[in-house]
């Protein structure tokens, strides 16, 4: 080494960053599983539950419905007939409101009313009223309403077709404490009528308008006729609308997206109901529509009338239907061819 020339350099060594261990180094972390949200089990439970509650329903309402074999077959057949009828008695010893196993005799119809939905499509209601007029097979002419109390339903079905010439499909009686009950089941109804009455008897007390109704007032509103001056004739009007007025609001979507309402309804139906041994809850349903369809079309009322005071020799003061306008206005109602004219103006 030279004098003049500087010793060299140490060496240096390369440095590497120091890593400490840590916990989270010390081995690779597991991947988080993701669990995804799927609507399919929950979707499939609602299905279900709409499926079952109303086949559940269906099921236990028909269990409570009454029957009895009221059809004979006779009359032309020609769309879907239906003969509804309400009694103005009840005897719940002989059977289900009032009506035995029977036909329970001795007890008269207050409300007698004929559905027809014709082959082409077109619903009518037609009410008759219970003074009426008729033959009543084997027993001649009498009220309509005797029919019932002299053979029971079946008398009266085969009289109804006797006087209109339809075969009638279906027949499904109403106690009229059922009416009561199914007013009550959809919360109550709104009622009309432009006259003030106050009628101890049907227990009636009403001012002239109209007025939300529970079902004991409408009950009492239905059966109303001394202090009606159209009579029959006015009783069978305020009959048709209680029965709109239920249709209504059973079937407003208050009601079918209630399922306590289902049950209510359902129920009030079923037990005040007696029916033909082939007539459900579906049928009465088909029933339900075909009226509601008749009404909204201005398809209801009453036959032509000839006299509202025809007096015959052991039946009394009776309603004679138009001998000449009547046999045209039932061959319309069943060829499906009524016009809101064809009825009887009431006013």
């Amino acid at each position: 080494m030279r004098p003049d020339q500087a010793p060299p350099r140490p060496r240096e060594e390369p440095t590497f960053p120091t890593v400490e261990p840590t916990s989270t180094n010390l081995r690779p972390q597991p991947r988080r599983r993701r669990y995804h949200f799927t609507p399919k089990p929950i979707a499939l439970l609602v299905v279900i539950a709409f499926i079952c509650w109303p086949l559940g329903l269906l099921l236990w309402a028909n269990s409570k419905l009454s029957h009895v074999d009221a059809l004979d077959g006779q009359g032309i057949r020609s769309g879907q007939t239906y003969l509804l009828a309400g009694s103005d008695e009840r005897n719940t010893s002989e059977g289900q409101n009032g009506i035995g196993p029977d036909g329970t005799q001795g007890h008269r119809a207050d409300t007698i009313m004929l559905i027809h939905k014709a082959d082409n499509g077109q619903a009518a209601a037609v009410s008759l009223p219970r003074d009426t007029l008729v033959d009543i097979p084997q027993w001649g002419y009498n009220k309509l309403n005797a029919a019932y109390a002299f053979g029971g339903a079946p008398l009266l079905v085969s009289s109804v077709e006797k006087l209109t010439g339809i075969h009638v499909d279906h027949f499904v009686q109403i106690g009229m404490g059922g009416v009561e009950q199914m007013v009550d089941a959809v919360g109550g109804v709104n009622l009309c009528m432009d006259m003030t009455v106050q009628d101890p008897e049907a227990k009636l007390d009403w001012t002239a308008g109209c007025h939300d109704a529970d079902g004991k007032t409408a009950l009492a509103f239905s059966r109303m006729r001394k202090f009606d001056p159209r009579g029959d004739l006015g009783r069978a009007d305020r009959q048709r609308q209680v029965v709109n007025q239920v249709l209504k609001k059973g079937l407003s979507p208050s009601s079918l997206v209630n399922p306590f309402r289902h049950v209510a309804l359902g129920g009030a139906v079923a037990s005040s109901l007696t029916t033909d041994p082939d007539t459900g809850m579906v049928t009465l349903a088909r029933l339900g529509l075909a009226y509601k369809n008749a009404t909204g079309a201005g398809l209801s009322g009453i036959p032509p009338i000839e006299s509202t005071d025809y007096y015959v020799e052991g039946a009394g003061s009776t309603v004679l239907l138009d001998e000449e306008k009547s046999p045209e206005f039932f061959a319309k109602l069943r060829e499906g061819t009524l016009s809101k004219e064809d009825f009887q103006k009431t006013e």
